[in-house]
């Protein structure tokens, strides 16, 4: 399958989180076309912009199989019904880490983005859905989803389709790239292909590099 369809675009602001903390991670659905630049959505927000968004963090997505697999881990959470629960700005099904690589292009809507790294889960996730051991979980799981870089802008609307139309890495799946890389799990001949891996965003190839030392 190289087709999947759009079931919402989802872009959030900046809210008050945890105390005086500040994030953008509640996203909810928007109607009708919405512009993707660069550094993303038109109009999302990102509140720490050390660890979110950015030209290589421009578009999240976590897939929506993830949800009922959620559901038998925490039970019902209103949140698991929403398609940006996760902090996602493009909400699908049928596609998840094991089946999409680093590098691959996709046209999204009148966009062409490409896969640049997996999410690195943090506490926010498990502050917004109330539950400890989330992130746990992720780490254990690999259901962690991905970004993408912007790299011809366009725009796209619920309903339109998100389809493959070049495979960058096949050999590095977003699976086994969170393996290697967010759980720590590589082997010295992973870490030397990783750090030459030119799709790979900046700071994971500079974190392979760094591995090898």
């Amino acid at each position: 399958m190289t087709r999947w369809t759009i079931e919402a675009v989802c872009a959030g602001t900046a809210r008050p989180f945890n105390g005086a903390e500040l994030s953008a991670i509640q996203k909810r659905p928007r109607q009708g076309p919405v512009q993707i630049h660069a550094e993303g959505l038109a109009p999302d927000e990102q509140a720490d912009r050390r660890v979110h968004g950015g030209p290589e963090m421009a578009l999240h997505l976590y897939p929506l199989d993830h949800h009922d697999w959620w559901r038998g881990e925490i039970g019902a959470s209103a949140l698991l019904d929403e398609p940006g629960g996760f902090g996602s700005n493009l909400a699908i099904a049928g596609l998840t880490e094991d089946h999409v690589h680093i590098g691959d292009r996709f046209a999204c809507g009148t966009a062409l983005i490409e896969v640049s790294q997996p999410r690195q889960p943090c506490w926010k996730i498990e502050h917004r859905f109330g539950h400890k051991g989330m992130v746990a979980a992720i780490i254990r799981t690999g259901r962690c989803g991905w970004y993408f870089r912007v790299i011809e802008p366009g725009e796209v609307a619920a309903g339109d389709s998100l389809e493959r139309i070049a495979i960058g890495a096949p050999e590095w799946s977003v699976a086994r790239v969170f393996r290697a890389l967010v759980v720590g799990k590589a082997t010295p001949e992973e870490l030397a292909a990783l750090a030459a891996l030119a799709p790979l965003s900046p700071k994971l190839l500079a974190k392979a590099a760094a591995s090898q030392r």
